[in-house]
């Protein structure tokens, strides 16, 4: 099993330029915030669940995924992922299931084509057009960012 640090390596690699790093930092969150608003639109059977769950069935599953690689940088995103559920509940809401989907897809779209400019100053195609779990590591890469900062070790 490769480990977090090496998957972090990795992505750093084509993540060099500071201009594509910044639009990282602009463009990961709101990301991740669209993949699980759009998973809590899809309906499911309200006789067995609530709006919402596709969306925490696939938070669980990235944190199995990140936890496996490094448990503080699970710990990090699981904290992540229980504020955005909160955000979606409310925005859900707030908004409705038809709305929230709208302001999600135009957030993706926007924040996919920052990230392609991004990678434009890069010189380097997106690393998930090599292979798909650098999904995952995009926002591990900006926590364990952030948890240095902080001085928190990302190691287990």
């Amino acid at each position: 099993m490769r480990s977090m640090q090496s998957w972090l390596d990795g992505y750093s690699a084509d993540h060099r330029n500071p201009v594509n790093q910044v639009i990282h930092w602009i463009c990961v969150p709101p990301i991740v915030w669209t993949v699980v608003a759009l998973l809590w639109t899809v309906p499911v059977p309200s006789a067995w669940l609530k709006p919402g769950a596709w969306a925490v069935f696939a938070m669980v599953l990235a944190f199995g995924w990140y936890w496996k690689h490094s448990h503080r940088l699970g710990g990090a995103l699981l904290v992540t992922f229980v504020l955005l559920a909160l955000l979606t509940a409310w925005l859900f809401e707030l908004l409705g299931q038809v709305r929230l989907r709208w302001v999600a897809i135009a957030v993706f779209v926007a924040a996919w084509v920052g990230q392609f400019i991004g990678h434009k100053f890069e010189g380097h195609r997106p690393s998930f057009l090599t292979d798909l779990s650098y999904l995952l590591v995009g926002p591990a890469w900006l926590m364990a960012k952030l948890l240095r900062k902080l001085g928190v070790h990302t190691e287990n």
